[in-house]
């Protein structure tokens, strides 16, 4: 896929977007809705004392997302979300307005990918609740990275999404605004409704229900938009209630947002993602441009350059050879689809095991077999069924070999794996997934100590050990 200049300029328009509606809400934070007509501009101020045209949290927490993207940096690694989870803790040391759940999953996580969906695993346990907005203000640029491929957007974001927050709805409005971001990038069009059929079948109709409700209401309406819920809906009553003819749609949404009052910053950034996606960097007012700045040091100039390096990069990550029938796209849906309503022993959405083990090896064949290898085994889909989807006979073979068959003994199905070079080294990373000692923490001794043993000896089985593997 070749951008045309109108797409570029979209493109470019997301993260700018993003950040004007977050700088524009600033001054306004935590204060009560504004009459219709109120006069609202980049004033700084509030209570952390913004800097005319300074950007919040939102902003922040998405350029090192952007950046990686536009290094060409695949989101799907851990490795890559570690630098970026990493960049977060560095920064929430001495930024001001950490929202309460990320200060609490920040402040005290390892540093690392792993680290944080511990820490955000923990928060969750004891509040019981994870549905604040602090991912979904973030979300805007993983858009740019999956233009060709809408199966793995929704994937990705819903990973990212859950580094922070495990609740469900927090992930699904990650995946419904990124895939409505896309849209408006190459078709010009707002439909959050686009990404419905991404979500599990039994919450679509919730969902469909909430933005209808959002059409109905002004932003002010959504009192409590500091939960993703409200905060999605807050936004797109902002963007829907503004009138669509020209780019003046994106100043008006933006303005309203921040009238809708209290999460202002957050709101109105989620709306600015979308709807500069739909009308591009050069429906930003100019005077908003030449001001908007913020952490780390960068400028609105500086954002439109990540947003088309981001989008020309992304073209090359999910090019067309992964986004055809058997490619790694096709994967990814398949799995979603199959394991969707799943949930392992930790009550997490069993999509990211695979997504997990996935991330841990290199390679095309590696990642397709990789969130794969779990299909035959644990849902209805066929060795069949993958053929039938296009998937090599090679990579059949090797989701065959890492399948274990019911009631075989361990020893029988380490030697089928041991004789596939490709479900061997799917294997590996399997197991080191699986055997991580911060997600083997969370489990009761007894299951740890079960499943422990039975990772040893599948290890030994295959010529090495547990130690070596997680090593």
């Amino acid at each position: 896929m070749t951008l045309t200049t109108a797409q570029t300029d979209r493109a470019a328009g997301v993260l700018l977007g993003m950040a004007c509606g977050d700088a524009l809400g600033a001054g306004y934070e935590f204060g009560p809705p504004l009459p219709e007509g109120t006069v609202v501009t980049m004033v700084g101020g509030g209570q952390f004392d913004w800097a005319p045209g300074e950007w919040t949290d939102d902003t922040s927490m998405a350029v090192p997302i952007a950046r990686a993207i536009a290094a060409g940096r695949d989101l799907a690694d851990d490795r890559v979300l570690d630098d970026i989870v990493a960049e977060w803790v560095e920064w929430a040391r001495t930024a001001p307005d950490v929202g309460i759940q990320l200060r609490a999953v920040l402040g005290g996580a390892v540093p690392t990918a792993a680290g944080v969906r511990a820490a955000a695993r923990a928060h969750h346990d004891r509040n019981g609740r994870s549905a604040g907005n602090g991912s979904l203000m973030r979300t805007a640029p993983v858009a740019l990275a999956y233009l060709d491929d809408p199966a793995g957007l929704a994937a990705t974001a819903r990973a990212i999404s859950d580094l922070t927050h495990v609740e469900a709805d927090a992930g699904d409005a990650c995946v419904l605004w990124c895939l409505a971001i896309r849209h408006a990038v190459l078709a010009g069009k707002l439909d959050v409704r686009v990404g419905l059929d991404a979500l599990p079948g039994e919450r679509r109709e919730r969902w469909a229900g909430l933005m209808a409700e959002a059409e109905l209401h002004p932003p002010a309406h959504f009192e409590q938009n500091g939960g993703v819920v409200q905060a999605l809906q807050a936004a797109w009553s902002a963007i829907s209630s503004a009138p669509a003819t020209d780019g003046t749609q994106l100043r008006m949404a933006l303005e309203g947002a921040v009238r809708g009052g209290w999460d202002t910053d957050t709101v109105a950034a989620i709306a600015g993602g979308l709807v500069g996606a739909r009308w591009g960097a050069s429906a930003v007012p100019a005077e908003w441009l030449q001001i908007v700045h913020g952490w780390p040091g960068l400028r609105g100039a500086d954002l439109v350059t990540l947003g088309i390096e981001g989008a020309r990069a992304g073209q090359n990550t999910a090019g067309s050879e992964d986004a055809a029938p058997g490619g790694l796209a096709a994967a990814i849906a398949l799995a979603t689809a199959a394991h969707a309503g799943q949930t392992d022993k930790l009550g997490i959405d069993y999509i990211q095991h695979p997504l997990g083990v996935m991330a841990k090896v290199h390679g095309r064949d590696e990642k397709i077999v990789a969130v794969l290898h779990d299909v035959v085994e644990d849902t209805d889909v066929t060795l069949d069924d993958l053929r039938a989807q296009g998937f090599a006979e090679h990579l059949v073979r090797a989701v065959d070999a890492v399948t274990k068959r019911k009631g075989e003994p361990l020893a029988e199905s380490m030697a089928r794996v041991a004789a596939d070079p490709l479900a061997m080294t799917v294997k590996f990373a399997d197991l080191a997934h699986n055997a991580n000692p911060e997600r083997q923490a969370e489990l009761p001794p007894e299951t740890r100590a079960r499943l422990t043993a039975k990772y040893q000896e599948s290890a030994r089985l295959l010529g090495t050990t547990l130690g070596e593997i997680l090593h």
